[in-house]
Protein backbone atom coordinates (compact mmCIF):
# COMPACT_ATOMS: atom_id res chain seq x y z
CA UNK A 1 0.00 0.00 0.00
CA UNK A 2 1.29 3.12 -1.20
CA UNK A 3 1.75 6.16 1.98
CA UNK A 4 -0.64 8.86 1.31
CA UNK A 5 -0.81 12.37 2.21
CA UNK A 6 -2.83 13.82 4.43
CA UNK A 7 -3.61 17.76 5.78
CA UNK A 8 -5.09 18.37 9.03
CA UNK A 9 -8.20 20.67 8.24
CA UNK A 10 -8.79 23.08 10.21
CA UNK A 11 -11.37 24.99 8.54
CA UNK A 12 -13.09 25.72 5.29
CA UNK A 13 -13.94 28.75 3.78
CA UNK A 14 -17.58 29.17 2.76
CA UNK A 15 -17.90 31.40 -0.54
CA UNK A 16 -20.62 34.11 0.10
CA UNK A 17 -23.16 35.09 -2.48
CA UNK A 18 -21.85 38.42 -3.17
CA UNK A 19 -19.07 40.52 -2.08
CA UNK A 20 -21.62 43.87 -2.52
CA UNK A 21 -22.39 45.31 0.61
CA UNK A 22 -25.99 46.45 -0.34
CA UNK A 23 -26.42 43.01 -1.64
CA UNK A 24 -25.45 41.23 1.34
CA UNK A 25 -27.89 43.66 3.40
CA UNK A 26 -30.78 42.83 0.48
CA UNK A 27 -29.69 38.79 1.06
CA UNK A 28 -29.57 38.88 4.89
CA UNK A 29 -33.07 40.73 4.98
CA UNK A 30 -34.37 38.12 2.55
CA UNK A 31 -32.84 35.12 4.41
CA UNK A 32 -33.81 36.41 8.16
CA UNK A 33 -37.65 37.33 6.85
CA UNK A 34 -37.89 33.84 5.34
CA UNK A 35 -36.19 32.19 7.90
CA UNK A 36 -38.52 34.31 11.04
CA UNK A 37 -41.13 33.02 8.58
CA UNK A 38 -40.39 29.48 8.48
CA UNK A 39 -40.09 29.26 12.31
CA UNK A 40 -42.96 31.36 13.40
CA UNK A 41 -45.67 29.05 11.10
CA UNK A 42 -43.98 25.63 12.19
CA UNK A 43 -44.61 27.53 16.12
CA UNK A 44 -47.85 28.11 14.93
CA UNK A 45 -48.92 24.76 13.73
CA UNK A 46 -47.08 23.14 17.11
CA UNK A 47 -49.15 25.53 19.23
CA UNK A 48 -52.27 25.04 17.55
CA UNK A 49 -52.04 21.35 17.78
CA UNK A 50 -51.40 21.51 21.33
CA UNK A 51 -54.04 23.88 22.37
CA UNK A 52 -57.08 22.21 20.85
CA UNK A 53 -57.95 19.25 21.94
CA UNK A 54 -59.59 18.06 19.22
CA UNK A 55 -56.34 18.25 16.87
CA UNK A 56 -54.82 15.47 19.80
CA UNK A 57 -55.11 12.75 16.90
CA UNK A 58 -52.50 10.48 15.03
CA UNK A 59 -52.30 13.07 11.97
CA UNK A 60 -51.66 15.93 13.88
CA UNK A 61 -48.99 13.94 16.33
CA UNK A 62 -47.07 13.53 13.14
CA UNK A 63 -47.48 16.82 12.50
CA UNK A 64 -46.86 18.93 15.08
CA UNK A 65 -43.55 16.23 15.02
CA UNK A 66 -42.92 17.49 11.37
CA UNK A 67 -43.07 21.09 11.93
CA UNK A 68 -40.25 20.56 15.12
CA UNK A 69 -37.99 18.79 12.93
CA UNK A 70 -38.72 22.01 10.16
CA UNK A 71 -37.94 24.46 12.62
CA UNK A 72 -34.78 22.20 13.73
CA UNK A 73 -33.92 21.62 9.94
CA UNK A 74 -33.67 25.54 9.13
CA UNK A 75 -32.63 26.06 12.46
CA UNK A 76 -29.13 24.19 11.36
CA UNK A 77 -27.71 26.13 9.11
CA UNK A 78 -29.40 29.46 8.53
CA UNK A 79 -28.33 31.11 11.71
CA UNK A 80 -24.67 30.84 11.09
CA UNK A 81 -25.41 31.83 7.22
CA UNK A 82 -27.04 35.22 8.94
CA UNK A 83 -23.82 35.65 11.17
CA UNK A 84 -21.44 35.04 8.36
CA UNK A 85 -23.05 37.59 6.64
CA UNK A 86 -23.37 40.10 9.28
CA UNK A 87 -19.76 39.73 10.54
CA UNK A 88 -18.24 38.93 6.95
CA UNK A 89 -16.74 36.12 8.60
CA UNK A 90 -16.63 33.12 5.89
CA UNK A 91 -14.87 30.35 8.08
CA UNK A 92 -16.42 27.73 9.33
CA UNK A 93 -14.55 25.24 12.07
CA UNK A 94 -13.90 21.41 10.53
CA UNK A 95 -15.95 20.67 13.76
CA UNK A 96 -18.62 23.04 13.11
CA UNK A 97 -18.68 21.67 9.83
CA UNK A 98 -19.17 17.92 10.62
CA UNK A 99 -21.67 18.97 13.27
CA UNK A 100 -23.44 20.80 10.99
CA UNK A 101 -23.56 18.17 8.29
CA UNK A 102 -24.62 15.55 11.21
CA UNK A 103 -27.73 17.57 11.92
CA UNK A 104 -28.28 18.36 8.68
CA UNK A 105 -27.98 15.18 7.82
CA UNK A 106 -30.65 13.90 10.63
CA UNK A 107 -33.45 16.47 10.09
CA UNK A 108 -33.63 15.34 6.23
CA UNK A 109 -33.69 11.93 6.85
CA UNK A 110 -35.89 12.47 9.35
CA UNK A 111 -38.49 14.90 7.41
CA UNK A 112 -38.47 11.77 5.05
CA UNK A 113 -39.26 8.91 7.57
CA UNK A 114 -41.83 11.22 9.52
CA UNK A 115 -43.50 12.22 5.69
CA UNK A 116 -43.43 8.10 5.14
CA UNK A 117 -45.37 7.81 9.05
CA UNK A 118 -47.98 10.32 7.67
CA UNK A 119 -48.64 8.73 4.63
CA UNK A 120 -49.06 5.47 6.79
CA UNK A 121 -51.11 6.76 9.06
CA UNK A 122 -53.50 8.30 6.17
CA UNK A 123 -53.26 4.87 4.41
CA UNK A 124 -54.84 3.34 7.51
CA UNK A 125 -57.18 6.13 7.79
CA UNK A 126 -58.67 5.40 4.31
CA UNK A 127 -58.39 1.66 3.96
CA UNK A 128 -59.34 0.93 7.49
CA UNK A 129 -61.34 3.27 8.68
CA UNK A 130 -63.20 1.58 10.90
CA UNK A 131 -60.05 0.29 12.59
CA UNK A 132 -58.25 3.65 12.36
CA UNK A 133 -58.25 4.55 16.06
CA UNK A 134 -57.35 0.49 17.77
CA UNK A 135 -54.69 0.54 14.97
CA UNK A 136 -52.76 3.71 15.16
CA UNK A 137 -52.91 4.39 19.14
CA UNK A 138 -50.88 6.55 20.94
CA UNK A 139 -48.00 3.70 21.50
CA UNK A 140 -47.91 2.48 18.13
CA UNK A 141 -47.36 6.17 17.14
CA UNK A 142 -44.75 6.86 19.86
CA UNK A 143 -43.67 3.84 18.62
CA UNK A 144 -43.30 4.89 15.07
CA UNK A 145 -41.37 8.47 16.24
CA UNK A 146 -39.10 7.08 18.14
CA UNK A 147 -38.15 4.51 15.53
CA UNK A 148 -37.66 7.48 12.96
CA UNK A 149 -35.67 9.23 15.31
CA UNK A 150 -33.23 6.75 16.28
CA UNK A 151 -33.20 5.72 12.53
CA UNK A 152 -32.24 8.86 11.51
CA UNK A 153 -29.41 9.40 14.28
CA UNK A 154 -27.96 6.38 12.93
CA UNK A 155 -28.00 7.04 9.48
CA UNK A 156 -26.56 10.17 10.31
CA UNK A 157 -23.98 9.22 12.92
CA UNK A 158 -23.11 6.97 10.39
CA UNK A 159 -22.53 9.47 7.24
CA UNK A 160 -20.82 11.57 9.43
CA UNK A 161 -18.25 9.15 10.14
CA UNK A 162 -17.53 8.79 6.39
CA UNK A 163 -16.56 12.43 6.10
CA UNK A 164 -14.41 12.68 9.19
CA UNK A 165 -11.15 11.94 7.40
CA UNK A 166 -11.46 14.48 4.09
CA UNK A 167 -9.89 12.86 0.85
CA UNK A 168 -9.14 16.33 -0.55
CA UNK A 169 -6.01 18.28 -1.44
CA UNK A 170 -5.73 22.08 -0.98
CA UNK A 171 -8.87 23.56 -2.23
CA UNK A 172 -10.60 24.36 1.47
CA UNK A 173 -13.60 27.15 -0.41
CA UNK A 174 -16.76 25.36 -0.17
CA UNK A 175 -19.44 27.02 -2.27
CA UNK A 176 -23.45 27.71 -0.97
CA UNK A 177 -25.04 24.88 -1.79
CA UNK A 178 -22.89 22.64 -2.86
CA UNK A 179 -21.76 20.62 -0.46
CA UNK A 180 -23.30 16.85 -1.31
CA UNK A 181 -23.03 14.14 0.92
CA UNK A 182 -22.39 10.64 0.09
CA UNK A 183 -25.33 8.72 0.08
Amino acid sequence: MEPQNYIQVSEFLLLGFSEDPEQQSLIFGLFISMYLVTVLGNLLIILATISDSHLHTPMYFFLSNLSFVNICFTSTTIPKMLVNIQTQSKAITYEGWIIQIYFFELFVVLDSFLLAVMAYDRYVAICHALHYMVIMNQRLCGFLDLVSWITSALNSWLQSLKILQPSFCTNLDIPPFSVNLIM
